[in-house]
């Protein structure tokens, strides 16, 4: 792969499950540091944390060697463990129901095509700097969503 490695942390919450969600990235490289979140207002968390690692991505301009830190068993397991068996039984689970979020699985594996990417699993909630960061611009992209709700409802005199 060309170009240095970069560390994404990645992180989803939500108000409600579902209810309004937000996502955020923390991305470095070399000596940079890049914030990205975004929220939606009818989600889950699952969704959000598939978004993160999505949005840390899709924000690459040209193939690299990434690390994400995830603190979501969820992603890390889905697309490291599970996927190929999901494909290859049509998209159903070993229990035959259909896989929730299929449009965000595919998304995320087309995401991964050009990168060469590791997967690492941090505890949520336990201090990791990168994690913390993440999940602290989900959480204000949730915040700011509710208020550009409350905005549009209630527009200034």
């Amino acid at each position: 792969m060309a170009g240095k490695a970069v560390e994404a942390h990645t992180d989803g919450a939500c108000s409600g499950n579902p209810g309004p969600g937000g996502w955020g990235v923390v991305l470095r490289w070399g000596g940079t540091t890049r914030e990205l979140s975004g929220a939606e207002p009818a989600t889950t968390n699952n969704r959000m944390e598939l978004m993160a690692a999505i949005q840390a991505l899709e924000a690459l301009k040209r193939p690299v060697a990434i690390a994400i830190h995830t603190d979501s068993t969820y992603v890390r397991d889905g697309i490291t463990r599970w996927l190929h068996q999901w494909k290859a039984n049509g998209w159903r689970t070993a229990a035959k129901k259909p896989v929730k979020n299929q449009d965000l699985w595919e998304r995320l594996e087309a995401a991964l095509a050009t990168h060469e990417v590791t997967w690492h699993w941090v505890r949520g909630h336990a201090g990791d700097p990168g994690n913390e960061r993440a999940d602290q611009l989900a959480r204000e992209a949730v915040v700011a969503l509710r208020a550009a709700q409350q905005e549009s409802r209630h527009p200034p005199d």
